[in-house]
């Protein structure tokens, strides 16, 4: 499998999900390499290129030794390594509780279904600066459809909401995260976005890994 790398090792790390309706659990991080968008804010671009290859027998070794059992596989794009992920999963206690970060571009075959304990799904806004067919309608009417999806959308202000309500998503699905790389932009932003969210009756997300550690990678 291709692993992001990070200060000359895999990205692969404990710490505090930061995001979604899980903020704040303890987790393993896994970060996979590669990615089919190019979003303008991406936070990890380092995973894009340079990886580290190891096969899935040794990275369940690598994720079987660290304290958490609750796994979140993030990219880049986790799902343009389905087939490898998949292999990797079935090497994991049945006991450990999978989370899938994804762009929503890419179906997940019916082995990662049958897995996987929940989809944290991020649509990237025309404010990622991607074409316009990297929101793919009909991958994400499929994800909302699984009873273990979620919806992050990264947004920078009220005009994000009509290309949100443009796809038709289940409201009670939906989580607004502020667009932000560091603390002091993040406190700038979460007044507004959370206005955002109580206009339309969705979701806050907070981003605890900006608040508590700002810039700092691998956290």
């Amino acid at each position: 499998m291709r692993i992001a790398r990070l200060n000359h090792a895999p990205e692969l790390f404990f710490s505090l999900q930061g995001e979604g309706i899980n903020a704040g659990a303890p987790a393993t991080f896994l970060r996979l390499a590669g990615c089919n968008l190019h979003c303008a804010w991406c936070d990890s671009k380092h995973a894009w290129t340079n990886p580290i290859s190891l096969p899935p027998c040794d990275l369940a070794k690598r994720l079987l030794s660290m304290p958490a059992k609750r796994i979140i596989i993030t990219g880049g794009e986790p799902l343009l390594q389905a087939d490898e992920l998949a292999d990797l999963l079935t090497l994991l206690p049945s006991d450990y509780m999978i989370e899938v970060e994804t762009n929503g571009t890419i179906l997940p075959p019916q082995q990662l279904l049958a897995r996987v304990a929940q989809w944290n799904v991020s649509p990237k806004l025309p404010n990622a600066g991607n074409a316009p067919d990297s929101i793919l309608t009909p991958v994400l009417t499929t994800f909302a459809a699984l009873p273990n999806s979620w919806f992050k959308f990264v947004v920078t202000g009220e005009n994000d909401w009509s290309d949100i309500a443009q796809l038709n998503l289940p409201p009670e699905k939906i989580l607004l995260m502020p667009c932000a790389a560091d603390r002091d932009s993040y406190r700038r932003l979460i007044p507004i976005v959370a206005d955002i969210c109580l206009a339309h009756h969705v979701r806050l997300s907070p981003r605890l890994h900006i608040e508590l550690w700002d810039t700092r990678p691998g956290v």
